[in-house]
């Protein structure tokens, strides 16, 4: 709803189908609010002045409301595939813990259906979905466009198909870097992830269980992680370096280009854990040789405006990254590059705590998490390895 919603920002939303009550209205308010920061910073909208926007049922009243009970045993499990490196740790990770799953997904690139058949996900659910033509004429004409909560919309897509598909778990692979946000707008924070977050998760949750299907449990399975511990732990699992892809702009090349913020930040995260060749291998080339990275570089270390809008790792283990990264270079006595002289006399230079924050990232534990037992055990378990492995 919210990508048609936003082509013209209207002020009431009228609810013909069923009904909610006014917590679920307050819910769903907050969620617009919140998801939608990133399209009204980006067109400049007043989305706190009085009355914006507000849910109307259009027959309203309070009455229970009925919940499906979901009687599908514990150990069905649902994952929402993409074709990321978030999404290929957790089907590791499950894999080698034997736990029985399934794939489940949304109009499925090329690096998505790859990952599945390499988890040996024989009959993954795949949905389908299209945007009405109308929408899309309007924005040619001018019409508001911009980012909404996706993973929001995974998130119902996932607990659906669960019910429908017997399943008591819906898996994400959202990671605690995502609490990050990119800029502060109107005296509150704008995420590019904000639906990735621990606090949707947990509000989401909470709508699962008092709405829609009792026994239904929606979590992320590397919560507790950073990014840069999730690309320490996929170097490890070179089957997975060459099929998993992020860039946004070159998903039906299912390739990468290079040269846009979401490549970079994986180039740069990935770089510390995979020899030269590798590297190369899965990006094409050695993006720390091409001077027109340092730009983006700046800006996923905070150094200039606002953080990227894509799903990219915090500033500070993009700096502890790049420390590591500089080590390694050093380290087999290769010559810097005009990117890498950049980075250590601009960048390193001028954060000296960078080699603290090595440490803090890559053996750190967020609390904050909803993980049932028997998962907290397996992460703790992969954070314990990253310590063999640097010790």
């Amino acid at each position: 709803m919210l990508s048609y919603w936003k082509a013209a920002c209207s002020p009431k939303i009228v609810v013909r189908a069923g009904h909610l009550d006014s917590e679920q209205i307050k819910w769903w308010e907050d969620l617009l609010l919140h998801g939608m920061g990133e399209f009204f910073f980006v067109n400049q909208i007043n989305y706190k002045q009085p009355d914006f926007v507000q849910i109307k049922p259009e027959d309203y009243q309070e009455r229970p409301w009925p919940k499906y009970i979901n009687d599908a045993p514990d150990h069905r499990n649902l994952v929402l595939t993409s074709g990321g490196k978030d999404t290929a740790l957790t089907l590791q990770i499950l894999q080698e813990s034997s736990q029985t799953f399934n794939c489940l997904m949304l109009n499925p690139a090329q690096a998505a259906l790859d990952l599945a058949s390499a988890a040996n996900c024989q009959n993954p659910i795949i949905i389908r979905r299209t945007i009405d033509p109308t929408l899309l004429r309007l924005n040619g004409i001018g019409y508001l466009n911009g980012h909404t909560p996706f993973s929001a919309y995974l998130a119902f897509l996932g607990v659906a198909c669960a019910i429908l598909f017997n399943y008591s778990r819906v898996i994400v692979s959202n990671e605690r870097s995502s609490d990050e946000c990119n800029v502060q707008y109107l005296g509150s924070e704008v995420n590019h992830q904000y639906s990735k977050t621990f606090r949707f998760e947990k509000r989401f949750q909470e709508y699962v269980e008092n709405y829609l299907a009792s026994n239904t449990y929606y979590f992320s399975l590397l919560r507790p992680l950073y990014e840069l511990q999730i690309a320490k732990l996929l170097a490890d699992y070179p089957k997975y370096l060459t099929l998993f892809k992020s860039c946004n702009r070159n998903q039906r090349q299912n390739s990468w280009c290079g040269r846009c913020p979401k490549c970079i930040s994986v180039f740069i995260l990935l770089y510390p854990f995979v020899q030269e060749e590798g590297i190369i291998q899965i990006f094409g080339e050695d993006l720390f040789k091409n001077e027109k990275s340092i730009p983006i570089i700046k800006e996923l270390t905070g150094f200039t405006g606002h953080k990227p809008f894509e799903c990219v790792g915090t500033a500070e283990e993009t700096l502890a990254a790049l420390c590591l990264g500089l080590r390694k270079v050093k380290e087999q006595q290769a010559p810097l590059s005009d990117t890498w002289r950049f980075v250590e006399e601009n960048i390193l230079r001028l954060n000296p705590h960078g080699e603290q924050v090595v440490g803090k990232t890559l053996f750190g534990w967020d609390e904050r998490h909803n993980l049932p037992a028997e998962y907290e055990f397996l992460i703790k378990e992969h954070i314990k390895k990253i310590g063999k492995e640097e010790a």
